[in-house]
């Protein structure tokens, strides 16, 4: 039966072989024929549009003519007259060539001799008038070049010979230009034809082998195939029947032998029996910790280790996970005191029902391990760093608080104290007998009594402003200006563009107090400025402030590099506040350019 097919099949593909050549054959003539017909009708046609381009260039170069012709016979100055014969000479030139290229070809211009019976007939009843107005053209320029001073009558006659002639030759010239082009559109009409009787053929061809040749051959390959696959079906049967042990016990063995030599050049692989001597280290593991002499005493965690502890770790991991297995990382020490990381999996394996052995598979991530390890001791030094940056900056805070209590306490000791003393003093010593002096003593108490409650409500002001709690972030804004122009005499403006007048949570309006006083007192003490624009301006989500002063400004980078409480603590306390309330701060500044800061504060996280 395998050989009746063997045959069949042989057979099949012979006639096969003969149908398919003799298909792609009778196609490719049929290509061949199309490309050659197409081919020779494109080569015919290639100079039409350049036939007809030429062509219609003729009437507009003998209406140039015609048009330089009449200017040159009225223009009475003898250099225009040359300048005009020059543009005679170079169209007439280009005119006679254009002209006898078209009846006789020209390589130069694209144009081949091989006009029809029809143009040629045109070209006969056009030449003679082509020869008169070409004959009186060039006369006009001889005697222009023998005779530049001569008057205009001398060529009038020629004149009047071209504008006589000129229209009948655009007239017939038209003709020949219509009959290039009702040729050339006939050729095409000729070539769309001729692909149409092309693909018709084609179709033929491909429909009849199809029917005579891809269809009887597809049938017969069929047949075969349906043999052949019998066949293969019924071998297929006997092999498996008789092999079938055989081949599961040589798949097993070549499974187990590549598995084996995979982990063996690949994973970090040993076998270790229960008490962790060892029955088998693979090559790698050898190589990596440079140990190839063992026996039945010698233990795993020996191997892996030469520190006690190390080995009592991973000890403890065997003896723990013998029997439910483990997977993680563990740290090993080579005999050189090299460290090595290994990602470790512990598993229980039985290969017989009296034997119970443990499988070590590892990889080496010493790198990756290491890695992390840097990376955590960094986080930790970084937040080490951040800490000590925080006490630094809580300690100025408190430094600041102490000697702003010290100050407030100075003030009041100092001015207020001092001014309640000598209104005690001077109430003790008013004699009620004496009535003019104690009058004179009285309006000076008034006055010294004013100047204690001055005193108290600028320490009252500079401690929390009352308008600030009473009336919001704008009005304690416009006091803070108001008052500072009065005590420092510098110019500062208030200016609430978009007329911003909510109030905020209490921390909110004290944190943008407190770093608006911060912004206009450096532009006060450092600036050296004069006149100082505080700007307000708010959206649905954003409040804007804007502190500008035409101070002498800085370099923002010197500020931004200061650490460990160095300096810059001012601009410190400004970030620090604008990130309690969820807002962000800008510094825009120059040398000799002044100062610009920008506060915004999220209205809808308020």
């Amino acid at each position: 039966m395998i050989k009746s097919s063997n045959s069949l099949d042989q057979s099949t593909f012979d006639k096969l072989r003969r149908l398919y050549i003799i298909a792609l054959f009778t196609i490719a003539i049929s290509v061949v024929l199309s490309q050659v017909l197409i081919r020779t009708h494109l080569s015919d046609q290639e100079s039409d549009s350049t036939v007809i381009n030429v062509a219609g260039r003729q009437r507009m170069l003998s209406q140039k003519l015609t048009k330089d012709v009449l200017s040159i016979s009225v223009e009475t100055n003898a250099n225009n007259r040359i300048l005009l014969k020059e543009k005679i000479k170079e169209t007439l030139h280009l005119w006679s060539l254009s002209h006898h290229a078209l009846q006789k070809g020209n390589d130069s211009l694209g144009l081949p001799n091989n006009n029809s019976e029809n143009i040629n007939e045109k070209f006969k009843r056009l030449n003679p008038i082509f020869d008169s107005i070409s004959t009186a053209s060039q006369s006009i320029i001889n005697i222009i070049e023998l005779f530049p001073d001569f008057s205009n009558e001398n060529y009038k006659q020629d004149v009047e010979k071209v504008k006589a002639y000129e229209a009948t030759f655009l007239s017939i010239m038209d003709d020949i230009v219509n009959q290039y082009d009702l040729e050339a559109n006939a050729k095409v009409d000729r070539l769309r034809q001729l692909e149409f009787w092309l693909t018709a053929l084609t179709l033929l061809i491909l429909l009849a082998e199809f029917l005579f040749i891809f269809w009887p051959a597809a049938k017969s390959v069929k047949s075969v195939l349906a043999d052949l696959l019998l066949a293969e079906k019924r071998a297929k049967k006997m092999a498996f029947d008789a092999d079938e042990l055989s081949l599961a016990k040589e798949k097993s063995i070549k499974e187990l032998r590549a598995l084996s030599r995979v982990m063996e050049d690949t994973l970090l692989f040993a076998r270790i029996l229960p008490n962790g001597s060892i029955v088998h280290l693979g090559n790698k593991f050898s190589r990596l910790f440079k140990f190839s002499k063992f026996n039945n005493s010698t233990m795993f965690w020996k191997v892996l280790s030469t520190e006690e502890n190390e080995q009592v770790i991973i000890e403890d991991l065997i003896n723990k996970y013998k029997k439910t297995g483990w997977q993680g990382e563990v740290k090993a020490t080579t005999k050189t005191k090299d460290v090595i990381w290994l990602e470790m999996a512990i598993i229980p394996y039985n290969p017989t029902n009296e034997k119970s052995e443990i499988l070590i598979i590892a990889s080496e991530i010493t790198e990756r391990k290491l890695a992390q390890l840097e990376i955590s001791r960094l986080n930790t030094q970084r937040f080490e760093e951040r800490m000590s940056q925080q006490k630094i900056i809580s300690s100025k805070i408190i430094e600041n608080q102490e000697k702003e209590q010290s100050r407030i306490a100075k003030d009041v000791h100092d001015g207020i104290g001092q001014m309640l003393t000598g209104l005690k003093y001077n109430l003790e010593s008013i004699d009620t007998n004496d009535v003019e002096k104690a009058t004179v003593k009285i309006e000076y108490l008034k006055e010294l009594t004013t100047n204690i409650i001055k005193g108290v409500r600028t320490a009252t002001f500079n401690l929390t402003p009352p308008e600030l709690s009473d009336h919001g972030i704008v009005p304690a804004i416009t006091k803070l200006t108001q008052e500072l122009t009065r005590l420092t005499g510098k110019d500062i403006i208030l200016f609430n563009k978009t007329d911003f007048n909510k109030r905020l949570d209490s921390l909110t309006e004290i944190n943008i107090y407190r770093i608006t006083q911060e912004a206009i007192n450096n532009a006060i003490k450092y600036a050296e400025s004069t006149h100082i624009l505080v700007s307000l301006s708010h959206s649905d989500s954003m409040l804007s402030i804007v502190i500008d002063d035409n101070g002498k400004g800085f370099d923002p980078d010197n500020v931004r590099h200061v650490k460990m409480g160095d300096g810059g603590m001012g601009m410190t306390f400004m970030k620090e506040r604008i990130k309690y309330i969820n807002g962000r701060i800008f510094v825009t500044s120059g040398a000799g350019q002044g100062t610009r800061v920008t506060l915004n504060i999220p209205l809808e996280e308020i």
